[in-house]
């Protein structure tokens, strides 16, 4: 008997919310909101409410909170390949303000699997308030029918009407490409990424319209997957068509691309240019690796901002858009064309 005595006191000198907001001199829903939504309140309040609940060991209880406010504080983010090293950044960004945001993130990585990634969607939607979905695969038709039903942000999906993130590559390719015609290349290939990725249709339009407008030879040539060995792959066929330049869907593809050059006893950038993008490889590669900036880490921030305020929002999403423009970084992969193609 005197143990379940004890076990009720113990449970009756958890802290709670009424604990916090008497020592903070504010209001038990103030209290609240400084878990649930910091952003709308004074930073200094915050700080304060946050404070006194570490000191009194106080924690959020999640579950009472879905019951009360009909939110889980959970959030989603879907990938299509974790292992590419343009996403890690970007989740890292996300899951630290996701963490100052009293909110825990569930990520998924759909393996550039349209199937897969709508598979996961749909389980996470039960769990979450929200989604992330980053570069998506999923169809457009897709990708509404599940911001009807559930709040999302898209990031370098760029869909009118929804929340979206967007990093804008084609100025920087102009610039890589203008590049390389100065350095006198003429005959050019884009290495190119998944037809439904946005970011690949945009990096070939512009590939292939500056290419037009300087009246120089471009190649596409399909990568037969976005990572290191279809880079491999993919700088065969551009050997074989005899080009002296090299432009990659990514960063990844690109060190695919170099791996084969070298092992053919191409000498990049004496024999061959070559260019990446996302700049998600350091540039202590060697030679490093000329590309295009990234913002991985940006866009995680920024599309967080952007989920957190469909979610709250939910009945009035506007169309919100945030763009963020590259710029082409020169490293020592690219340089003149080889002196016997001059």
């Amino acid at each position: 008997m005197s143990g379940k005595k004890e076990q009720k006191s113990k449970e009756r000198a958890k802290p709670t919310l009424d604990e916090i907001a008497l020592r903070a001199n504010t209001s038990r829903s103030t209290v609240s909101r400084a878990f649930s939504r910091p952003d709308l309140l004074n930073p200094k309040t915050v700080e304060q409410i946050l404070s006194i609940a570490e000191e009194i060991g106080y924690r959020p209880n999640n579950m009472a909170r879905a019951l009360s406010t009909g939110r889980t504080g959970n959030i989603g983010l879907l990938v299509p390949d974790i292992a590419n090293p343009f996403f890690p950044p970007l989740i890292k960004a996300i899951q630290q303000h996701a963490d100052a945001h009293d909110l825990c993130l569930f990520l998924g990585s759909s393996g550039e699997s349209a199937t897969r990634e709508n598979t996961l969607f749909q389980r996470l939607a039960s769990q979450t308030d929200g989604i992330i979905l980053a570069s998506t695969r999923l169809s457009e038709a897709q990708v509404r029918a599940h911001a009807d039903r559930h709040p999302i942000t898209l990031i370098n999906r760029d869909i009118a009407g929804l929340p979206r993130v967007l990093i804008d590559t084609q100025a920087a390719l102009t610039d890589a490409i203008g590049f390389l015609i100065e350095n006198g290349h003429r005959d050019i290939a884009y290495l190119s990424g998944p037809k439904e990725s946005w970011s690949n249709q945009q990096r070939l339009e512009a590939s292939a319209e500056a290419c037009r407008r300087a009246g120089v030879r471009f190649e596409v040539i399909q990568l037969s997957e976005p990572s290191f060995e279809g880079g491999e792959k993919a700088a065969e066929e551009a050997v074989a068509v005899g080009v002296t330049a090299i432009l990659a869907f990514d960063d990844l593809t690109a060190q695919g691309a170099h791996a084969r050059l070298s092992a053919m006893g191409i000498v990049v950038p004496r024999d061959m240019s070559l260019i990446g993008c996302d700049d998600a490889l350091p540039a202590m590669t060697y030679p490093a690796l000329s590309t295009l900036s990234g913002l991985s880490q940006e866009a995680g921030r920024h599309a967080l901002k952007l989920l957190c305020d469909a979610i709250e929002h939910r009945e009035s999403v506007q169309d919100m858009k945030v763009v963020l423009g590259a710029h082409f970084i020169r490293r020592d992969t690219a340089g003149s064309v080889p002196m016997g193609r001059k």
